[in-house]
């Protein structure tokens, strides 16, 4: 699977699994260059965001590991090709998943072609999944550490993409990384991983959105009736499935559950709730999708039996793919699944290999 000896370019993030992925990679005599992305430039500050600090660290790791080191702003083309995308969707109601956008965008397309100039025959990153050709395919396999299986977010790529990719901790468990790291005397074995979206940091998500959006506030009602019961901020704030930041008090006649955000209605402006987990409105028996991506090339054939994930983290879902067409695609599963949510991604599997997916637009009850 791996070439002998060769120049790769590593994009170093300042955190354990890039840089784990470099000292491999050094170890197994590689030719290796550190680079390190700086996708975000507005708003970039000690309060919220870590570039600064995060170059630091990755720059430290190159002086250990003993490999060359770069930095590279790649800012411009995070702002036209991921963040604008970011915004057009919460602007029209959906929940995007910039990680999608940003892999196969920045990280496999800006950076790729940036370390091709510098005559690098392979790209590694930190991610946690695995790449293999298979019968003179190239293919995408889920991470051996399931739970930090990133398949997920890297669906998007195709076969030019991935026969320039190494993953070289994706057979490895998240423990292991950081024992290979503290072992090694990386000054970074134990720092934290990072959470949430990356250009947001840790900063409250409606103080961010709310300065490239404007609030359009609504009513909240009762899912299936015109009753309100209470005010929202603007859908943009909201996803399907949402419990926290209602902002619902004690409503008369309602028993003490929880609520939930169950629809949305675009046009009139209003937000619809349920109580209760299960309620039958959180739960989809099938979706459509369209902006296909498939890592082959080729659409997976309809009524054969797959794995499906509506969301990163989420349980397998055996389904089938019941229409298909060069835009669109439906599936439908064998059990319900909950909070169905248009804008994110629906990824399929074969066992382990990673068959690409596409962004969901509905949630259904049933295929029609």
């Amino acid at each position: 699977m791996i070439p002998s000896k060769g120049k790769v370019v590593v994009g170093l993030s300042g955190g354990v699994d890039s840089a784990v992925s470099a000292l491999l990679l050094k170890r197994a005599g590689y030719e290796v260059i550190g680079l390190f992305m700086k996708n975000w430039e507005d708003d970039d500050n000690e309060e919220y965001c870590s570039s600064r600090q995060d170059l630091v660290d990755a720059a430290s790791v190159a002086d250990v590991i003993g490999i060359d080191f770069e930095a590279v702003n790649f800012a411009t083309e995070y702002k036209d090709r991921v963040f604008a995308e970011f915004l057009r969707e919460y602007q029209a109601g959906r929940t995007p998943n910039p990680d999608v956008l940003c892999n196969s965008e920045i990280k496999f397309k800006a950076f790729l072609d940036h370390a091709m100039q510098l005559g690098a025959e392979k790209i590694a990153t930190g991610h946690y999944a695995q790449v293999r050709e298979f019968m003179g395919e190239w293919q995408l396999l889920r991470g051996e550490d399931g739970t930090k299986d990133q398949s997920y977010f890297l669906h998007r790529l195709n076969q030019a993409q991935l026969s320039k990719t190494l993953f070289p901790i994706g057979h490895l468990y998240k423990r292991e990384v950081r024992k290979i790291a503290e072992e090694a005397g990386l000054p970074n074995h134990a720092r934290k991983d990072s959470t949430g979206i990356c250009f947001i940091g840790e900063r409250p998500f409606r103080e961010f959105l709310s300065k490239y959006l404007p609030k359009q506030p609504g009513e909240i009602r009762l899912f299936g009736t015109d009753r309100v019961i209470g005010r929202h901020e603007g859908m943009m704030y909201y996803t399907l499935g949402q419990r926290e930041g209602l902002g619902i008090g004690g409503v008369k006649g309602a028993p003490e559950e929880p609520w939930f955000v169950a629809a949305k209605d675009l046009e009139k402006n209003i937000l619809y709730v349920v109580q209760g987990h299960e309620h039958p409105a959180l739960l989809s028996e099938a979706l459509e999708a369209t902006d296909l991506s498939w890592v082959s090339g080729r659409a997976p054939h309809t009524h054969w039996v797959y794995a499906a994930k509506t969301r990163y983290r989420q349980p397998d879902a055996a389904c089938q793919v019941e229409r298909i067409s060069k835009e669109t695609c439906a599936v439908e599963f064998a059990a319900p699944q909950w909070a169905v949510t248009p804008g994110q991604s629906v990824v399929l599997y074969e066992s382990r290999v990673c068959l690409g997916g596409g962004v969901i637009t509905k949630s259904l009850a049933r295929i029609a």
